[in-house]
């Protein structure tokens, strides 16, 4: 009963779609003459609808389209406009930065403070940039092969981790190594180059370092990317014991999980990682990303970033530490990201699942809500342990449903997943305002 109504429910959502956003339609029509796809950018096909919306211009916590729809935008571009959207703070620097230098390939005092803001957010004394967060994986990674002489790395599975090849790995049934679906053109068996284990699990966890081949565990410290999924009590506490125990490196990826606080989730709950990757925030939606290390590596690699051949090393690239990049994130961490943010986000984060875990419970519903930091998610089950369990538990039509109902409503929610970002610039009244459509998305399938 409640598939044939969600059925169609759905389709009178992308009906009402159509009739508000005609302009999109005619738009993103013409674009599939000239991009593939349709779309700049492939990810861009994930929003829900028939098409995606184009955007005229956003401005703090608000969207607007080329229809003249005005939206709640708590997608905040999947993470880059964590800040809210076109901050003054940012749009003073880019206009005089622009007249001052783009790119260089030399250094700025820029670079040299943002380094040292790193540095006292997240505890790690030396800093590289790079234009992603992906990029600074990567980087990561072959460095952790350097410093150990080892060639494979470890992963969870059903992380995100951007598009590094060794990252998109995931376990079939019978618990073997083998490319993520939707993993175009592997350019090796991942099974060559990566382990992967259950989130969760330190059993797993010390079988497959134990074996000593294990240059590196590069982890979200929460999984955020197939919904938020929390690490257990002593988890961490386990995987650093277990790293240093067998001489692999421990790589922290807080690109997500930023909305733990200024310092990142390594910063509230005190981890001590090896090195740690950031992007997205922290350049308030500039390209922009960074690699830190601890000692006693910090020290080795200063040494290896002097060689000659550094330019060839697979590191590093021309654009990469632009001074457009570290004007933006200077004035960035300058002006943003800092406590007195995150106590506004926080608190809006918390009301926003209060409102969902709300309806939940008066409906009696099996679902659950999870809360990190300035970051909310909702899941039609209760809240998993791993990312196995959490792709399981994934309703497609369920989901396309929601997102759509709350789009045609004025509520953006990041395309991927039942995720919101809270930002300082959103309010009170947003948050209500998907309490209430929530609330009405449960009516419109159960009464």
């Amino acid at each position: 009963m409640l598939e044939s109504r969600l059925a169609a429910s759905l389709e009178r959502e992308k009906e009402l779609f159509r009739d508000s956003h005609r302009r999109s339609e005619e738009l993103h029509a013409e674009a599939g003459g000239s991009l593939i796809g349709g779309v700049p950018m492939p990810w861009m096909t994930r929003w829900p609808g028939p098409f995606p919306i184009f955007a005229d211009r956003a401005e703090g916590g608000r969207l607007f389209d080329v229809d003249g729809n005005q939206y709640v935008d708590f997608a905040l571009g999947d993470t880059g406009a964590m800040v809210g959207h076109a901050p003054r703070f940012l749009r003073d620097t880019i206009a005089s930065q622009a007249g001052i230098a783009v790119t260089t390939m030399l250094p700025s005092e820029d670079a040299t403070w943002v380094a040292g803001e790193l540095r006292r957010r997240f505890g790690l004394p030396r800093w590289q940039f790079a234009l992603t967060a992906t990029d600074a994986n990567r980087f990561a990674l072959r460095l952790a092969r350097h410093l150990t002489g080892r060639s494979k790395i470890l992963v969870f599975d059903w992380c995100y981790h951007g598009t590094v090849d060794e990252t998109l790995a995931t376990l079939d049934a019978a618990g073997s190594v083998v490319p993520r679906a939707g993993n175009i053109g592997p350019s090796v068996d991942p099974s060559v180059t990566t382990a992967v284990v259950q989130f969760n699990d330190v059993e797993a966890l010390e079988g497959a370092l134990q074996g000593g081949e294990i240059a590196a565990v590069l982890t979200e410290p929460a999984l955020t990317n197939i919904g938020i999924v929390l690490p257990d009590p002593g988890f961490h506490q386990a995987l650093r014991a277990l790293t240093r125990r067998y001489g692999t490196l421990l790589i922290i990826d807080e690109t997500h999980t930023m909305c733990a606080g200024p310092g990142g989730y390594t910063r509230a709950f005190g981890l001590e990682p090896d090195m740690v990757t950031v992007g997205k925030a922290i350049a308030g939606g500039i390209p922009a990303a960074a690699y830190g290390a601890a000692e006693p590596w910090a020290t080795e690699l200063d040494r290896l970033m002097r060689d000659e051949l550094i330019d060839v090393s697979g590191l590093g690239g021309t654009l990469a530490a632009n001074a457009f990049a570290t004007a933006a994130m200077r004035a960035t961490l300058s002006n943003s990201l800092r406590d007195e943010e995150f106590a506004v986000s926080f608190d809006l984060a918390k009301r926003w699942a209060d409102g969902v875990a709300e309806v939940i419970a008066a409906r009696t519903l099996p679902w659950s809500v999870q809360n990190l930091g300035s970051r909310s998610e909702y899941w039609f089950c209760p809240a998993p342990r791993n990312g196995a369990a959490a792709a399981a538990a994934t309703n497609p039509s369920l989901e396309a449903y929601f997102h759509l109902y709350a789009l045609n409503r004025g509520v953006l929610l990041t395309p991927f997943h039942n995720m919101a970002l809270l930002s300082p610039h959103h309010t009170a009244d947003d948050v209500s305002l998907h309490s209430e459509i929530f609330a009405a998305t449960v009516a419109s399938l159960l009464d």
